[in-house]
């Protein structure tokens, strides 16, 4: 049996995305989901499987996921809730990448770009002290800042009623916390933007897009891919 050690000695890379609707890919304004080959970290396993070495995506993103805020409505939308558990369980982990923030500036909240992106160093921190096995690495950790929030439209207008004000400087907050903790840092408003039909989701091409620059990106992390 092949022994664990570095991320290179691995068969097949794998990587968790957490994260919140932006990636589980739902369709704005509706309650459905794109296919898994349309929705951004499907395009991303599709496109770094075309390497030599394998990668598999996994996928744990729910929608309404706050970084470390609970939902009044809905139980378990708290990001920390569960996270060193979901380490132990998906590992060995090359990557987590962690997408998070919007959900934070839902009209509930009251909160500012500096406490979300508290909250993403709150989810770092928690990354790197689950009780993962002696034998397996700790994974590299892949922030990425949501695009701007728009004025939202459709049914989820008043969930975000305001939520483009209070998450201005969210890209910059998220990124020195992403500097200090020593984390590689993706900003997905410089590929995209939110979506046309909604302004908080991504509409099907810009899943596309995203997840195509996201793989380049990861392609520095994990050389092998």
């Amino acid at each position: 049996m092949e022994a664990l050690g570095a991320i290179g000695d691995f068969r097949m890379h794998q990587i968790l995305v957490y994260a919140d609707s932006l990636s589980w890919g739902i369709i704005p304004d509706t309650r459905e989901r794109f296919d898994f080959n349309q929705r951004w970290p499907g395009v991303m396993e599709l496109e770094l499987s075309e390497s030599d070495k394998p990668v598999r995506v996994i996928e744990d993103c729910l929608n309404g996921r706050r970084t470390v805020w609970d939902d009044p409505f809905k139980p378990g939308r708290n990001g920390l809730i569960g996270l060193e558990q979901r380490i132990e369980i998906n590992s060995p982990l090359s990557l987590v990448v962690v997408f998070l923030g919007t959900n934070d500036f839902q009209s509930m909240h009251h909160r500012n770009a500096w406490e979300s992106a508290q909250g993403v160093g709150a989810i770092i921190t928690a990354i790197r002290r689950a009780r993962i096995e002696p034998v397996m690495p700790i994974p590299e950790i892949l922030i990425v800042a949501p695009p701007k929030i728009q004025k939202a439209k459709g049914a989820i207008a008043p969930k975000f009623e305001g939520a483009e004000l209070k998450a201005v400087g969210l890209n910059e907050a998220i990124r020195r916390v992403a500097d200090d903790e020593n984390c590689h840092f993706f900003d997905a408003g410089t590929v995209t933007k939110t979506s046309r039909i909604d302004g908080v989701h991504l509409d099907k091409d810009q899943h596309r897009v995203l997840g195509k620059a996201i793989a380049e990106f990861v392609r520095s992390i994990l050389p092998e891919c």
